[in-house]
């Protein structure tokens, strides 16, 4: 094998990503709140952004120190045009393999005034940010420091809590030998398992249990109308219950159809996850982008909900600067660098307001039978439709509809929502697969429950009603849909008579 050094020549096609795309999409994504924070963000650390009453600042107000037609390729408008799909600077984007340079940060020292500001709102949010909940560990933790044990069975108590998952709804999944050393005896064996009753005995009752059935038993009371029965059912025949195997249970135990439901309904107030209350939800602040109304024609009205969204414009103070000659060359570089910051930022928020107006109405004039009629009259809907009407590319689209809110007369629902699949019935008209899944809830709904519907028989019903559905999939969203099987919605009950 021969080895050499020596220089060679190549000619290389690299892929590039100007800053002026990165914030032209990344400000098309952003949703209100989101947006509102970034101009903000923006207006920190750029002083030749201002906010003024009335329209937004025209960026050919500024051509003649920075025109556009001196701009390179990469800084030409990216997400907005009136024709053209914009898909080369898309694919550039998805084949982006290197992230971008770090850029010059530097800014004037902002002024007292500003820093006050600043320090006003971080105290507003200290003030108003919610205080986290307890967790399910220290609210333990709290119940068992009151306790009078013994002091290795509290330790050992305190392993075991620290186990608990609020997500897992607060099981013991991992053994109590592995919380012990590996040589551990017997005695400390025993007092691992008193330290066990002693976490199981603190609230939420069912904490700490190894297993559903453990969970579930642990909160029966001898008060219960049918204490002894429900026992029984728990402890022997709960995977039974569960698939609804009635006659099974009924055969093993003696106990009648009647009183198996009976206990089943019983069991139903326990608790299989009693740790998952302490779980940390997260629900999202929603503000709609968008405003549906209809006119006194009836006709419908997009409007973009942006009269939060600050106005903006270039500094004034910093434009006569520029042209003051007493200006050096490295202030007014600098001055040069912060304009075309502000216009790019400017322009950027102007193409996301035509954009959003752009697909937000294409969308409804697709879907106006859903904001008419309902849910059912939803027809379905691709991206790419929408893409090909307004004239943009794809990923423009889903940029403009991700995380973005529209309220409506029929309530605030997600841009996403309005995009559906579909299918099409023996005469050739598309139906929407959430058309579908709601004629499934129906026939559902209204089956003989002592003789329900298989899923072959839905596909056949379905069929009926002019919609082609495969077996597979009608089983697949009656999952999704959290329906039972056949056998599981059969009432016992009802078929005995």
């Amino acid at each position: 094998m021969r080895m050499s050094m020596g220089l060679q020549a190549r000619l290389v096609q690299t892929q590039k990503l100007a800053p002026r795309m990165i914030q032209s999409m990344e400000i098309l994504q952003l949703p209100m709140l989101a947006l509102q924070e970034r101009i903000e963000q923006e207006m920190n650390e750029n002083p030749l952004l201002e906010q003024q009453e009335g329209d937004t600042m025209g960026v050919d107000d500024v051509d003649d120190i920075n025109p556009r037609d001196n701009r390179s390729e990469d800084e030409k408008e990216l997400v907005v045009r009136d024709s053209g799909d914009n898909s080369e600077d898309f694919e550039r984007l998805q084949n982006m393999v290197s992230e971008l340079p770090s850029t010059f940060d530097d800014s004037f020292r902002r002024s007292s005034n500003r820093m006050q500001e600043e320090a006003d709102r971080r105290h507003d949010m200290m003030a108003n940010a919610q205080s986290r909940p307890e967790s399910l560990n220290d609210f333990l933790l709290h119940q068992l420091a009151e306790l009078d044990i013994d002091d290795e069975v509290e330790r050992v108590a305190e392993r075991i809590i620290s186990t608990l998952d609020a997500r897992d709804g607060g099981y013991l999944r991992t053994p109590l030998a592995d919380l012990l050393p590996s040589d551990h005896s017997a005695e400390q064996f025993a007092v691992a398992e008193e330290a066990l009753r002693v976490v199981q005995s603190l609230e939420p009752v069912g904490i700490a249990a190894r297993s559903l059935s453990e969970c579930l038993l642990m909160q029966l009371r001898p008060e219960f109308e049918h204490f002894e029965e429900m026992q029984k059912l728990i402890g022997e025949h709960l995977e039974d219950l569960a698939a609804n195997r009635l006659p099974q249970i009924q055969k093993a135990t003696g106990y009648s159809i009647d009183l198996i439901q009976t206990v089943r309904e019983e069991l139903q107030v326990l608790n299989p996850k009693p740790g998952a209350a302490f779980m940390e939800t997260y629900v999202p602040n929603v503000t709609p982008d968008i405003i549906l109304e209809q006119d006194d024609n009836g006709d419908y009205k997009i409007r973009l909900d942006d009269d939060r969204v600050p106005m903006l414009r270039i500094s004034e103070y910093y434009r006569r600067r520029l042209q003051d000659p007493t200006c050096s060359n490295e202030e007014r570089e600098y001055i040069k660098r912060k304009i075309n910051g502000a216009q790019w930022l400017i322009e950027s928020i102007e193409q996301r307001r035509s954009t959003l107006t752009k697909v937000a109405e294409a969308i409804v004039e697709h879907q106006k039978k859903f904001f008419e009629d309902g849910p059912e009259a939803i027809e379905p809907l691709k991206m790419q439709q929408i893409a090909e009407k307004v004239g943009v590319h794809v990923t423009t689209v889903s940029r403009a509809v991700n995380d973005k809110w529209m309220q409506t007369p029929r309530g605030i629902i997600p841009l996403h929502r309005l995009f559906v699949g579909g299918t099409q019935t023996e005469d050739g008209e598309d139906v929407a697969w959430d058309t579908i899944r709601l004629k499934l809830q129906e026939l559902i709904d209204n089956e003989d429950k002592s003789d329900p519907l298989s899923d072959e028989s839905l596909v056949k019903k379905l069929a009926e009603e002019g919609m082609t559905v495969a077996r597979r999939t009608v089983t697949k969203y009656r999952k999704r849909m959290g329906i039972p099987s056949s056998r599981q919605r059969k009432d016992w009950s009802l078929a005995k008579k």
